[in-house]
């Protein structure tokens, strides 16, 4: 039905659009990506392509080369190339934190903080939101909310991630395959095929697999094994000299457990999480280990998404219309001890289904008023399954535990503007107007099933912007800014909503809000290009989890401050010699927490409490602490990189030396802000590329984390133990590609 749906809206645009009479429509198609033009970065940041040096926000912006450099091969690598931004997991949840925004929540209809756009297309699922890249022309991280542009759910910024489309210039291959350590290959191709001078079509797919790095202390046997794959068509059209149409469909297949193995954590501040005080032989801390029980864990996800983009130039005006419908379903088996204790093993399948439509008009080039204004509409279903897993992980031998859905709505309308007061003044001034709804909501009641209906929330919210901007001359750029930006409400469906302490009434869980303030310099001439900003926010309401009659519950606990400085650099030095560098301090703290979960060991409490956790199979429990003044949780103070390139002809071809250092300070895993401490690291990813003539085939050898930096990727918590995820040690290999 609702695929059904897609296609009926973006026919019918299709229709109206072809009876627009005038041509060209070149601005419309880099609405989605970063480019190149005589010299000038172009970027989408806004909703249009424009100068990144005339666009008053601060942009990380990501060419397919640095991508390459810094050996990203999925998204959430990209933190090694974007100063204060860190992708976090908690399980199989990614939640991205720029600028110390962020979110550790995980519960039905929840979503991150930072907005992630792939081609346009919004992609809310947090069990989704790392993925294999591929055919990527660039990324573009933008920092700070961009609630009036983008909308719900980025209030610490968006990423836009742009692909590679059909094409009718001709026909053409680009493959690649490498093999690495830990028997680790990938393989990728893209193939355009045209087929007439307005039509083409698409094919690209890539397939990833490996045997894991870590072993398990029972068994002695290597753990860890995975293999993703995934396949996506395209079909381009020129329906007329005035309308284009694109179409793509993919699917993606991912078997990856590396995010549920765990060690036991053992911190300087908080000492050891093993379950009651660590059992000899049922746990370890190794970096290499892990200590599973009689039952193992995974992941596994499939995903099926729709996509139809239509471009069409209206003559005072070029419209968009972005149609999706995404199906992406999870299964996972998590040990929440951490350990070979055989406590509580959970398993999470989950059923996600979106369906969105945007409207994007925008003004044409050349005036004094350049515009974007747009309509907006997402409705996303989100279903969680929970199960006891102790006996066994495949259908027949879970036991049922509850469960909760939720279905999200949300309406939106928004426009957004520059006005040119003189060659060197130019103020911005926009604003969305949504509507946000949570709607056929339930929870089930434990080992039953049974679907206890809980009543919708609606909640409406404007966000506005307001920039004046200053330009000395044509390669610079003052600027200082007004963004609000919100996170929309939630349902607590599973928490408060089935406590019976509560008489089963859901706690109100407001919006986050966020008002931002920045002030930021842009240059860029002859191949460099430098930008630095200054930022204030004030951040209020955040929505937290906190531990009650033995439930996790939401509600609105915290305030905070954050401020800091930021810049990148992109210099070319000569013609076979770039640098590339970025830097940011992040200030974050919470002024007020009330209720902040604080994890304690059962041990050092009453010995009423202690043998009720023991009884229970607990080792620690969350002490609601009020805190003022601390660190705000995953938000390291000093985030840098610095990357080189260097090329040189050599044996008819070119020979290409690159790498990337990245550097973080330390910082708290802990949901309060003040435990589970890591340290700070560095990592450094080296390449060296030869490319035969005309560029038709390659060979290359790369290393990721060279020095065999090792540290916590992420640290677990439950009440049963605390885990902690490791970096990966040092891995090399060899690449061949090849292009005609």
């Amino acid at each position: 039905m609702k695929i059904a749906r897609t296609c009926a809206s973006v026919f019918a645009l299709v229709g109206f659009s072809a009876l627009a009479p005038l041509p060209a429509f070149a601005q419309a198609e880099a609405q989605e990506s970063a480019t190149v033009d005589d010299g000038a970065i172009i970027v989408t940041a806004q909703r249009r392509a424009e100068a990144q040096v005339d666009v008053p926000i601060s942009i990380t912006n990501i060419s397919s080369s640095a991508l390459e450099t810094a050996s990203v091969q999925q998204l959430a690598d990209i933190g090694k190339v974007t100063p204060a931004l860190r992708f976090d997991f908690a399980g199989g949840f990614f939640q991205p934190t720029i600028r110390g925004i962020g979110t550790a929540v995980t519960t039905s209809g929840g979503g991150g903080n930072v907005g992630i756009y792939i081609d346009g297309f919004y992609s809310p699922n947090p069990l989704a939101a790392d993925f294999d890249l591929i055919s990527v022309d660039s990324i573009q991280v933008l920092k700070g909310p961009q609630g009036t542009l983008f909308g719900r759910n980025t209030t610490g910024g968006a990423i836009l991630v742009s692909t590679r489309e059909p094409n009718t210039n001709a026909n053409s291959f680009e493959g690649r395959a490498s093999y690495g350590r830990y028997n680790e290959a990938r393989a990728e191709g893209f193939a355009n095929y045209v087929i007439s001078d307005r039509v083409a079509l698409s094919i690209e797919g890539q397939y990833r697999r490996g045997d894991g790095w870590q072993h398990d202390i029972s068994s002695g046997r290597r753990v860890g094994e995975y293999e993703n794959w995934s396949v996506r068509l395209g079909l381009k059209a020129e329906l007329s000299d005035n309308v284009e149409f694109l179409l793509r469909y993919k699917h993606g297949d991912v078997d990856d457990p590396s995010t549920m193995l765990a060690s036991s954590l053992d911190t300087s501040d908080f000492g050891l999480g093993a379950p009651f005080g660590g059992i000899p032989g049922t746990y370890t801390t190794a970096k290499n280990r892990i200590a599973t029980g009689s039952v193992d864990e995974f992941f596994r996800s499939n995903s099926d998404v729709v996509q139809g983009t239509i471009r069409a130039d209206l003559g005072f005006a070029d419209l968009t219309s972005y149609s999706q419908y995404r199906s992406e379903n999870t299964n996972m088996s998590q040990d929440l001890d951490y350990s070979g204790a055989d406590l509580f093993q959970l398993g999470l399948p989950n059923l996600n289904e979106t369906w969105s439509q945007e409207f994007l008009l925008t003004s044409k080039s050349g005036s004094k008023l350049q515009w974007t204004a747009g309509l907006f509409y997402f409705e996303n279903t989100d279903t969680y399954v929970t199960f006891i897993d102790n006996a066994g992980n495949d259908p027949n031998s879970r036991v049922r535990l509850g469960g909760s859905s939720t279905t999200v709505k949300s309406y939106a309308a928004f426009i957004d503007a520059t006005y040119e007061f003189t060659p060197q003044l130019f103020l911005t001034a926009g604003a969305r107007y949504s509507n946000d709804k949570i709607v056929d909501a339930y929870w089930n009641r434990a080992f039953v099933a049974t679907e206890v209906p809980v009543p919708s929330i609606s909640d409406n919210k404007l966000t506005p912007r307001v920039v004046l901007r200053y330009k000395p001359t044509d390669k610079t750029s003052v600027y200082a800014s007004f963004t609000k930006g919100y996170k929309a409400a939630l349902l607590d469906v599973g928490g408060s909503c089935q406590t019976p302490a509560t008489n089963f009434v859901c706690n109100d869980v407001r919006p986050e809000d966020i008002n931002a303030y920045e002030i930021g310099f842009k240059f860029e001439e002859r191949g460099l290009s430098f930008e630095t900003a200054a930022f204030y926010y004030d951040y209020k309401n955040l929505q937290v989890s906190i531990f009650r009659t033995a439930t996790a519950e939401l509600i609105n606990a915290a305030t905070s401050e954050i401020y800091g400085l930021e810049g990148s650099l992109h210099y070319q030095l000569t013609p076979a010699f770039q640098l590339n560098a970025g830097a940011s301090y992040v200030h974050a703290r919470y002024k007020t927490f009330n209720n902040a979960p604080v994890y304690v060991r059962c041990a050092g409490l009453d010995p009423v409490t202690a043998a009720g956790c023991a009884a229970s199979g607990v080792t620690f429990v969350v002490a609601p602490t009020t805190l003022t003044d601390v660190t705000m949780q995953r938000t390291p103070e000093f985030t840098g990189f610095l990357g080189a390139r260097y090329e040189t002809q050599l044996g008819g071809g070119e020979l290409a030396l690159s790498g990337n250092l990245f550097h973080s300070s330390s910082f708290f895993f802990g949901p309060s802000g003040i435990q589970f401490r890591q340290g700070g690291y560095e990592t450094l990813a080296l390449r060296a590329q030869w490319n035969a003539p005309e560029d038709r085939y390659y060979v290359a050898l790369f290393g990721d984390n060279v020095t065999n930096s090792r540290y916590r990727t992420q640290a677990q918590y439950s009440s049963y133990g605390i885990g902690a995820n490791w970096s990966k040690p040092v891995t090399y290999g060899i690449e061949f590609g090849v292009n005609f």
